[in-house]
């Protein structure tokens, strides 16, 4: 058994950042178990939850002082979320685990609103960090309806440039999406 918790989340976050390994441990006692089982609910294998719970505290260490944490737990839980889906990329060929990751998603987006509004709100802000151009083209296609040979037409350049764009696009919110959202998307469900 661990000794009790001597010091606020908070306060344990500012002495880690000032390199000090007895918090980071505190951190890491007060924390493995539930994170462990977070990761194990979603991957459902022993060694890749614990993988995925290795990983997490690793960065935490190796980022400490560039860090910015409100919330050490919801730091944490995110974190263990990313992990967890960087695994189920790893590993496309479990269909099972999809199924039951996309029902999952299903549900805390149905279930939490809050959780809703701070996707939406991540979503919101790697958007806004395409360029104008990649934002232009995203909106006459998913908001608008136009077809890419529509978009062409209307913005005078060709198919394939439309295409090239809206490529770029996508790719560039599902990485800004990775690396974000995929925190918060399991918060419910790792907890």
């Amino acid at each position: 058994m661990y000794p009790p918790a001597t010091h606020t989340d908070e306060q344990l976050v500012v002495l880690m950042q000032q390199d000090n390994e007895s918090a980071f441990t505190e951190i890491y006692n007060r924390y493995w178990k539930p994170l462990y089982i977070s990761a194990h609910n979603i991957l459902q294998l022993k060694t890749a939850a614990q993988d995925a719970v290795q990983e997490v505290f690793i960065s935490l260490w190796k980022r400490r002082k560039a860090v910015q944490i409100e919330s050490l737990k919801a730091y944490l839980f995110q974190a263990v979320r990313f992990q967890t889906l960087k695994a189920i990329r790893t590993e496309r060929t479990d269909h099972e685990f999809f199924n039951r990751l996309s029902k999952v998603s299903k549900d805390i987006l149905t279930e939490d609103p809050l959780l809703f509004k701070e996707l939406e709100g991540i979503l919101k802000q790697v958007f806004s960090s395409l360029p104008a151009d990649e934002q232009e083209i995203f909106r006459l296609h998913r908001e608008g309806g136009l077809t890419y040979r529509e978009i062409a037409e209307e913005k005078n350049i060709s198919v394939k440039t439309v295409e090239k764009k809206m490529s770029q696009a996508l790719k560039r919110m599902r990485n800004g999406m990775d690396t974000a959202t995929v925190f918060i998307l399991f918060t419910e469900v790792l907890k």
